[in-house]
């Protein structure tokens, strides 16, 4: 079932020109862009370059409900010419959103090989909102990623499902978390009473956040984030404090000062914010899914609970220290080192010779010109 990874062998191989592919990035802020963020700071010291193609590079329209996504209109053309240009050893396509799926079908047209990731339970997402049964959705994220050369997931329980639902080439890709911002040093006083049971994430229908806010718990509920559901949420619930999107050093103190942190999200496939929570010193208090069960597991650092409300009143008993010694086992070094050997295991030998994308007289031409640009082009290219 799930693949084993390439090994630590980055030194033997060529650089490599990773182009990443997704519909997920500014403004948005979630796990996606985070983790490629992240592989991008740490490219380098994997033997590896990175661009990126993304919704800013073409027009684009806002997700209707969701105006912080943007879906790019890209033509199939233009498309090939950029990626023509940019001439990656590699290609990995983020999401299975419109550009991702333009991508795919070049790939396959031409026979380039490509990596793919499951970021999401997209069956349970899409459920939530439309009549569409998940057997559906099942069977089109299956046509998209049995496509490539390995399908990235960070949990095993994923990788089970999609073993289920008969998904091939599955590897592991964990995920890591900055220790040095997500800190209990940084505790300190929120003006409210406690315990302060607190809630990261975005305010949307699959995130379950009404189970967490109808709990009856001593103390405050705290929710930190934004989305199509917050207005609602706020109507619902007014004796919660709602503070918005917060980023940086306001988002790692709002961490530090809680004294719970409750996920209720069932559709997860890993959850960032729990690590995010575990380096800030607090415990974990969800569901048994996928994401907790990976991340908490046995460890002692949360409770996880089909009941909510006693698992969110049983990790007021867990020691803080314990919760930060775990988070300080998940790097972003090996998180990196991880996603870098897949890729080369699922592109070996196999190497992307980019004039078949567009006149073999035009790429050369961009070479000459442009030559590899690590970062991502411009969006007026």
């Amino acid at each position: 079932m799930t693949k084993s990874n390439a090994g630590d062998e980055t030194a033997a191989d060529d650089a490599m020109r990773l182009l990443i592919v997704t519909d997920a990035w500014y403004p948005q802020l979630n796990g996606v862009v985070r983790s490629i963020e992240r592989m991008m700071e740490l490219a380098a010291g994997c033997g590896a370059e990175i661009a990126l193609l993304t919704p800013q590079h073409f027009r684009s329209v806002p997700l209707p409900s969701y105006p912080e996504i943007r879906l790019a209109l890209a033509r199939p053309g233009r498309l090939a010419r950029l990626i023509a240009r940019l001439a990656p050893t590699h290609v990995h396509i983020a999401t299975e959103g419109p550009l991702g799926i333009l991508t795919r079908r070049l790939c396959v047209r031409h026979g380039l090989p490509f990596t793919t990731c499951v970021h999401t339970r997209l069956p349970d997402y899409v459920r939530a909102r439309l009549p569409i049964p998940t057997d559906w959705t099942w069977r089109l994220m299956r046509w998209f990623h049995n496509g490539g050369n390995g399908v990235m997931v960070a949990t095993d329980s994923l990788a089970q499902e999609l073993d289920r639902h008969g998904f091939a080439n599955i590897i592991r890709w964990s995920r890591g978390v900055d220790t040095a911002q997500f800190d209990p040093a940084r505790r300190t006083g929120l003006g409210c009473e406690g315990p302060v049971f607190l809630y990261v994430g975005r305010l949307a229908i699959e995130k379950s956040v009404d189970d967490f806010l109808r709990l009856d718990l001593p103390g405050t509920k705290l929710v930190v984030g934004d989305g199509p559901a917050r207005r609602q949420l706020e109507a619902a619930f007014p004796d919660a404090r709602f503070l918005g999107k917060l980023t940086g050093l306001e988002l790692a103190r709002a961490y530090a000062s809680a004294d719970v942190f409750v996920f209720p999200s069932r559709t997860d496939t890993f959850g960032m914010v729990l690590l995010e929570a575990l380096a800030s010193g607090l415990p974990i208090a969800a569901y048994p899914t996928a994401g907790p069960l990976t991340i908490v597991g046995s460890s002692g650092t949360g409770v996880l609970d089909h009941d909510l409300r006693r698992a969110a009143l049983g990790a007021l008993d867990i020691p803080r220290e314990r919760c930060r010694a775990h988070a300080l086992g998940f790097s972003w070094e090996a998180s990196a080192g991880q996603f870098f050997a897949n890729i080369r295991a699922g592109n070996r030998g196999m190497t992307i010779d980019a004039s078949v994308l567009d006149r073999p007289r035009l790429v050369e031409r961009a070479r000459r010109r442009l030559g590899w640009r690590p970062a991502t082009v411009s969006p007026g290219t």
